[in-house]
């Protein structure tokens, strides 16, 4: 299910410790919930070397030594798995870094955007840093950055509290520029078909000199989106059945340019990242039982975020940094039936947020010991009024203040094993509730060899909700569906642990156990006593998963390349009181993924990429999914001088078959929605 309406794009609180949108305009999303869990993959090769005796000689000369294979891909240390991406993916049809992350062992890319299997979420910070941008500003830099900048990607199942995230991280480690490397770029543009065309283009830049160094990025994108979502709701109302169905449709078009530039002298480094949309305008067009809707959401003024960061780094071990955030919005919803207008409505939102933070590390023989402090105020400025009907809104701000410490170990001995370790006492205020947070953490890596490591990982954090929702304000769909917030929700904390064996660098076997306590998630709701469909985030008692995947990689004369990864899990969901009803759900669910990579011969500049991704049905709240799965297919040529240039083709959901439905029928609920998600996309890159 996509979201209903439209959302803005400034996600993300600081970190996942929160897990929150900054802003979310209380939108549904029901096939978040359909994470499972991956492996971590090695392909390593055999050397060999060919020993050839002279016939006219009695000694034995040496003629040729060769040596083939392939460098650990995986390597383990601290608790933290570093991905050698580039390898895996050089023959993939992919051009950017986005595109790239989906390949590593353990994450799934889906129309959310990514997730880690085995995690409840994931960050993905930049050489260690947290960019505090919103998710799909994120998304938009890591889609323009080309792959040639990518050195390694680390998974973090626990990420130490150093890097101010709480939970798992994918540290993306990008390649410095050095000075003797001079002006390097790269100029990019691209076409993607899916029900409608968007066109995209972009330069990426780096330059050295001396103590300097400089980034820089810029890409604009003229999108129009499409999605769909089916719905049949069998209502209960004064114990008669009233059925109604739905179909609607979500357009929207918009002109993004987004730029990010940094300059760094030594250890200073002052950084910008901004996004603008213009010439954006969203709709939904919905006919049903009730008649035929158009939903409008026009923008006022564009839609604008900006970010200032600086960082200085001191040669005793002391790091200070911190940043500045502003995002504003203000947009107009008017919702007719046929030609008679029903609603016209204004939102603003504006948000103003300080982080600072200070972090000390000092190194003790063979442990380094790290601690910090960190306090961040946000100003969120929003209001909702109606020009008609005359109804009640809101116009109010939300300040919230977040303080913590922490500190670290981090040690390696020689008898094989590594770890780290941190505690973080975290202090969280608003103008709704305030609490004290204990936030523990711990990764592990223990081996003789390289042949046969043990991980293992443990991590806690609070998961706050989103702003918006805190507001309570209601959004309307239609005359039978709403979206309405909940000042009353409370903030969950989700534990989670992974324990992996990986043998010989290259399979591997992970057991995980995730359980969130009070967990709280968006969900329709049939009214007992009128004829209206509510969504609503509400606190359930708890989700709990747990799971147990595989990754086999395999290597057929460097011309067939394959991983394969089954992953079975088990998971319940629990509410005693969800709204005037209760549920305990549970179901058994597999995960199944086939990538595979062919080539010509080895040295072949032309490669073919056949993925298979399948889901048996799984849950979420009171309701089940069905079982769906796609088929993704793709082609890169390299040619130009030392293949300097690049074309690939790729294509998404080739069937169009990746189209889950959420069925409801409990307690006198009787709800089923599909979403045609629309992961079906043509792409042709030229670079």
């Amino acid at each position: 299910m996509q979201d209903i309406g439209w959302e803005s794009n400034f996600a993300e609180k600081k970190n996942n410790t929160k897990g929150r949108n900054v802003m979310g305009n209380n939108y549904m999303r029901i096939n978040d919930q359909r994470k499972t869990l991956l492996g971590i993959m090695v392909i390593c090769g055999a050397s060999a070397f060919a020993q050839i005796e002279h016939p006219d000689s009695i000694t034995r000369d040496l003629d040729e030594v060769v040596v083939s294979g392939d460098k650990p891909q995986v390597i383990g240390r601290d608790g933290i798995l570093v991905v050698d991406l580039p390898a895996i993916v050089k023959d993939k049809p992919v051009t950017n870094i986005l595109e790239v992350l989906s390949y590593v062992p353990g994450v799934v890319s889906n129309e959310n955007g990514l997730s880690l299997n085995g995690t409840t979420g994931v960050t993905i910070i930049l050489n260690g840093e947290l960019t505090n941008m919103p998710l799909q500003n994120l998304y938009q830099l890591l889609y323009s950055t080309p792959v040639d900048r990518l050195k390694s990607v680390e998974v973090m199942y626990s990420a130490p509290a150093k890097y101010h995230v709480s939970g798992a991280v994918l540290n993306v480690v990008l390649k410095t520029p050095r000075p003797i490397d001079g002006l390097m770029g790269q100029a990019q543009i691209g076409y993607d078909q899916a029900h409608y065309a968007s066109y995209r283009g972009g330069v990426a830049a780096t330059y050295a000199f001396k103590d300097w160094t400089f980034d820089f990025n810029w890409s604009l994108t003229k999108s129009k989106s499409w999605k769909r979502q089916e719905t049949a709701s069998n209502h209960m109302l004064n114990t008669q059945r009233v059925k109604i169905d739905d179909d609607m449709q979500q357009i929207g078009k918009r002109l993004t340019n987004l730029l990010y530039a940094s300059v760094a002298y030594k250890t200073l480094k002052l950084t910008y990242n901004g996004q603008m949309n213009t010439d954006a305008c969203d709709k939904s067009l919905s006919k049903g039982t009730f008649g035929d809707y158009i939903n409008r959401y026009t923008y006022l003024s564009p839609p604008a975020y900006h970010n200032v960061a600086l960082r200085y780094a001191t040669p005793f071990g002391l790091t200070v940094g911190g940043d500045y955030i502003y995002y504003n919005e203000h947009r107009e919803q008017r919702l007719a039936k046929e030609y008679t207008e029903l609603l016209n409505a204004l939102n603003k939102q504006s948000i103003k947020r300080y982080h600072i933070y200070a972090d000390c590390q000092h190194q003790l023989g063979n442990v380094a010991v790290n601690y910090g402090l960190e306090y961040q105020h946000s100003d969120d400025h929003s209001s909702q009024s109606y020009r008609y009907p005359q109804m009640a809104g809101f116009d109010d701000v939300l300040r919230e203040d977040v303080a913590d410490g922490y500190v670290g170990l981090e040690a390696s001995f020689d008898w094989g094993l590594s770890f780290n370790a941190s505690a973080k006492a975290e202090y969280f205020h608003n103008d709704y509730q305030h609490n004290w947070n204990f936030v523990p953490q711990l990764g592990a890596t223990y081996y003789k060899t390289p042949k046969s490591i043990f991980q293992l990982n443990f991590t806690s954090q609070r998961i706050y909700p989103q702003y918006w929702e805190l507001h309570g304000g209601t959004s309307y769909v239609n005359e039978y569906s709403m979206i309405k917030g909940n000042p009353a929700l409370q903030p969950y904390l989700n534990y989670a642990s992974q324990l992996s064996y990986i043998l010989s660098q290259k399979y591997v076997a992970t057991f995980y156990y995730l359980f969130a306590d009070k967990y709280s998630v968006q969900l329709p709701y049939q009214l007992p006593d009128e004829l209206q469909l509510l969504f609503q985030t509400v606190n359930l008692d708890f989700s709990r998963t747990l799971g147990l995947q595989i990754t086999v990689p395999f290597n057929v004369r460097n011309i067939w390349n394959v991983e394969a990864t089954a992953n079975v899990f088990h998971k319940q969901e629990k509410a005693s009181h969800f709204h005037d009803i209760s549920f305990d759900n549970r179901r058994w669910s597999f995960y199944g993924e086939l990538n595979n990579t062919l080539k010509f011969t080895p040295g072949s500049p032309v490669s073919l990429a056949i993925d298979l991704v399948y889901l048996t049905g799984t849950i979420q709240g009171p309701g089940r999914f069905n079982s769906f799965g796609r088929v993704d297919a793709g082609a890169k040529w390299q040619f130009g001088n030392k293949r300097c240039c690049e074309l690939a083709l790729r294509c998404t959901d080739l069937f169009n078959t990746w189209t889950p439905t959420l069925t409801i029928n409990h307690a006198g609920q009787d709800y089923r929605m599909t979403a045609y998600e629309m992961m079906r996309n043509f792409k042709v890159s030229f670079i």
